[in-house]
């Protein structure tokens, strides 16, 4: 079977839906694959690049008319008489929002496949360009905030003073509000984040953000992944918090985007309390915006020098990676279709993701698609707990256990200083000073070595495979002492060092071996 790769037409759009990367692999599952002449071409790859990878170029009549068409936004009405009956159409269309469009190509008799209705199931992640458009908005998000901020994101200290790093709030802990998350961490920026999901808190924290708890603001998530609606007092609390953090922050990412619907988590009266030359990048400028002043498409300057960026072309911004990643989409969703890599494409509609995922099909239309069946085993039953009377019971002989165990190790503890004091009123003047640089050692390095935290313990190994080898070298000029106990001692120095030191090779090796591009 043939797939056609027309280029996209919306006005501004520099995307493509195949990268020659993506092109190489389609063809290795059996496709033609056909080009539309220049359709990558704003996206930085040239012609000459898909046909190396084994694509042909075609006009663009030619591409609508492949057994296969995949773009990246829904087609107009006359690409629509385009398509071929009975042909698929993989591609974003809106389902949800975009009904004449679904009739018209159940009309056209094309098997209609969205790629923005994936459903939220784990095997499904790989085809999910949501995920994809939303990781590459969040990323470029920090990059414009950057650009209309008036100063720089991290801390600076110079010999003309010091600069505190700026304050991001992003709201939202998602796919976009992590990718942001992660950037403005990178480019030094404090960064403090929200979401009425309390379970996010602790990807908020892997990304380098701050999570801002509020518990009388978050709720769990409903049963098809996304947030509950907030009650009217939940809702009140969390725009507490958004003016909270607004009045201190120097950038402010928005990403509350819900089924296309951007609810309000910004007024203008937080705007109003905003310091002069602060940044607010809406990512739900497409569905209407999070902040009341968001204009999309356009950046506006509110009357106290708040820039409001509300593009909505985020990822167009960034053609050439999009491109690649919703080219792999594409890619992983082809293999789904087509499992005997024999390039015919065999669709399942009793699979949960291609049913999900199929919004017309044999002149019908088949959007909405039944709910996602998740399986969940039934909570067992409780044990019965033991009584209070056992409770007790075995409380009690804790308590004795952990006594008799305090009184052991005082006479230990006292035993071992009699013998220390007996050891030092009959030693020489050089034995009390060795035993003595000795006990302060032990002391010393338990400290050191018990407060590392466990991320340092290999940077450590280097330091002590040093003082080993200074182990190691006493030892050695000491082992053949005419002594016997010198020589005993010197003896087990030399090789509890050596197993130190070749331990610590062993671990920095393998530790350097994961850093390889080889391994």
């Amino acid at each position: 079977m043939r797939i056609g790769v027309p280029a996209e037409t919306r006005q501004g759009e520099r995307l493509v839906a195949a990268s020659p990367a993506s092109v190489a692999q389609l063809v290795k599952l059996g496709y033609e694959v056909v080009v539309e002449a220049g359709a990558g071409t704003q996206a930085s790859f040239l012609d000459a690049q898909y046909q190396d990878a084994g694509a042909t170029l075609v006009t663009a009549q030619e591409a609508w008319g492949a057994d296969i068409v995949t773009c990246v936004n829904a087609p107009k009405p006359g690409q629509i008489r385009l398509l071929t009956p009975g042909a698929t159409l993989v591609a974003t269309m809106a389902p949800h929002s975009n009904e004449k469009l679904v009739a018209s190509l159940a009309k056209r008799g094309v098997t209609a496949l969205a790629l923005d209705a994936v459903p939220r199931i784990s095997r499904a992640q790989a085809i999910d360009v949501l995920s994809t458009m939303s990781n590459v908005a969040g990323y470029r998000a920090v990059i414009e905030a950057a650009e209309h901020y008036g100063g720089m994101f991290t801390g600076q200290v110079t010999a003309a003073g010091k600069t505190a790093p700026a304050t991001v709030f992003v709201i939202g802990a998602g796919v976009a509000g992590l990718a942001a998350i992660g950037a403005a961490s990178s480019l030094g920026a404090q960064v403090r984040a929200f979401d009425v999901r309390p379970e996010v808190a602790e990807q908020i924290e892997s990304m380098g953000g701050t999570f801002v708890s509020a518990p009388e603001a978050q709720q769990e998530i409903s049963a098809d992944g996304y947030a509950k609606p907030l009650t009217e007092a939940q809702q009140a609390a969390a725009m507490d918090v958004y003016a909270a953090e607004a009045a201190k922050a120097d950038v402010i990412i928005t990403t509350a985007l819900v089924r296309g619907t951007a609810p309000t988590t910004i007024t203008a009266d937080v705007v109003a309390v905003m310091r002069p030359g602060s940044v607010i990048v809406d990512l739900a400028a497409s569905g209407g915006g999070n902040c009341e002043l968001t204009v999309p498409g356009r950046t506006v300057t509110s009357d106290n020098g708040v820039a409001i960026v509300g593009y909505t072309d985020l990822t167009s911004r960034m053609p050439r990676h999009t491109s690649t990643l919703f080219g792999t989409n594409i890619v992983h969703f082809m293999a789904l279709l087509t499992p005997a890599k024999d390039g015919i494409l065999a669709l399942d509609l009793e699979d949960p993701v291609q049913r999900g995922m199929t919004v017309a099909h044999a002149g019908e239309v088949m959007w909405p698609p039944p709910p996602v069946a998740v399986s969940a085993a039934p909570a067992p039953a409780a044990a019965q707990g033991p009584s209070e009377e056992e409770l007790a019971e075995k409380a009690r002989l804790e308590r004795e256990a952990a006594i008799a165990k305090a009184k052991r190790r005082n006479w230990l503890y006292g035993a071992g200083a009699l013998a220390a004091l007996l050891l030092l009123a009959f030693a020489d003047t050089d034995t009390v000073k060795h035993l003595t640089v000795f006990a302060l050692a032990v002391i010393v390095g338990f400290y050191v070595i018990s407060n590392v935290k466990h991320s340092l313990h290999t940077p450590l190994m280097a330091q002590t495979n040093a003082i080993s080898g200074i182990i190691l070298v006493g030892a050695l000029l000491q082992i053949g002492s005419a002594d016997p106990v010198v020589s005993t001692l010197s003896f087990i120095a030399a090789a509890v060092a050596s197993i130190n030191i070749f331990g610590g090779f062993l671990v920095t090796y393998r530790m350097l071996g994961m850093f390889r591009k080889d391994a």
